[in-house]
């Protein structure tokens, strides 16, 4: 065996073994975050995450949180810790920052997005949201991920 066919079998197997543990990995598969098993059925809206809130929240965070319960909750649940069937939640690792930076947050709020990672179908616009109150809205994001142990 050359080296190059060995590289190879070697770099099939870690992509192999790690799409594995993403589908099967606790909350690793966003698209059923229920476990298949699970006999107890989960009621339409119904947070999806436990969401731990930190004891204060900075100025900022804390005029995001009133944004976010005006513009973004009723999709993305209570804390941002989704609405079963209706909004993924927001304190989650699909969004940490290095995988969705904080302008991704603005963008999807302006111009909508269309389903990635979640069987939700698109988020359209947030009718007049500004970049100030996405900016707040983003801060009270984060805290509550950084919370939760995403960083």
């Amino acid at each position: 065996m050359t080296s190059r066919t060995v590289t190879v079998a070697i770099a099939f197997i870690a992509v192999f073994v790690g799409v594995g543990w993403w589908l099967f990995a606790p909350g690793g598969n966003e698209q059923n975050p229920t476990a298949a098993s699970d006999p107890v059925a989960v009621a339409e809206g119904s947070p999806m995450v436990e969401v731990q809130v930190p004891e204060t929240l900075s100025g900022q965070a804390q005029i995001g949180q009133r944004g976010f319960e005006g513009l973004c909750a009723q999709c993305h649940g209570e804390n941002a810790a989704g609405r079963q069937g209706i909004g993924p939640p927001l304190v989650h690792r699909i969004y940490e920052p290095s995988h969705h930076a904080d302008a991704a947050f603005l963008l999807a709020a302006q111009n909508g997005v269309r389903a990635h990672h979640w069987n939700f179908g698109n988020m359209p616009p947030v009718e007049g949201v500004t970049r100030a109150d996405v900016m707040a809205i983003t801060a009270y994001v984060r805290e509550l991920q950084r919370a939760n142990g995403i960083d």
